[in-house]
């Protein structure tokens, strides 16, 4: 047996920006749209917040997810901050955990005018579709801010090279 110090499973092709990506890491959103049947959502961590009258929140959104062409039909979502407790949840809508019935079985909603609203996040906010532009294998979605709702911020959930972390 040959000990080394090499990772056994590191990827020899890499990509370097998706690396870098991974390192910046952030927290943890959970985008969702529409209603009833045709409700959807999708485990973002690529988002910024950007200030100014009104408020606007940015993500990379997959072109191909179902949120981004729901997204597109309503104009509308909910964007919602997870905790350490919602990581099941997080990992089911962004298509790696098993949800049988779908990941909205996972969870208690509440149906608001944006779309369904995780009644355990304790902060969210309303955003209306501004646009949707092409940037690198993502599209990049600017929304304006409805209303904000923060509460308790004790144990953020946080993604950070490929794991969730609770923050240090």
């Amino acid at each position: 047996m040959t000990i080394h110090s090499e990772h056994p499973f590191l990827d020899p092709d890499a990509d370097p920006v998706r690396r870098l990506r991974g390192r910046i890491g952030g927290a943890v959103t959970l985008w969702t749209s529409g209603s009833g049947s045709a409700r959807t959502g999708l485990t973002v961590s690529s988002t910024m917040v950007a200030g100014g009258e009104p408020g606007r929140v940015l993500a990379l959104v997959d072109p191909d997810s179902d949120l981004h062409g729901t997204l597109e039909e309503t104009g509308r979502a909910v964007v919602h901050l997870l905790s350490w407790e919602h990581r099941d949840l997080a990992e089911a809508f962004a298509g790696q955990l098993p949800a049988p019935g779908g990941p909205f079985r996972m969870a208690e909603w509440e149906e608001t005018t944006h779309g369904p609203r995780l009644t355990t996040a304790t902060s969210w906010a309303l955003a209306d579709l501004e646009s949707t532009e092409t940037v690198g294998w993502s599209d990049l979605v600017v929304a304006r801010l409805d209303s904000v709702t923060l509460g308790d911020d004790e144990e953020p959930l946080v993604h950070r090279r490929g794991r969730y972390q609770r923050p240090t």
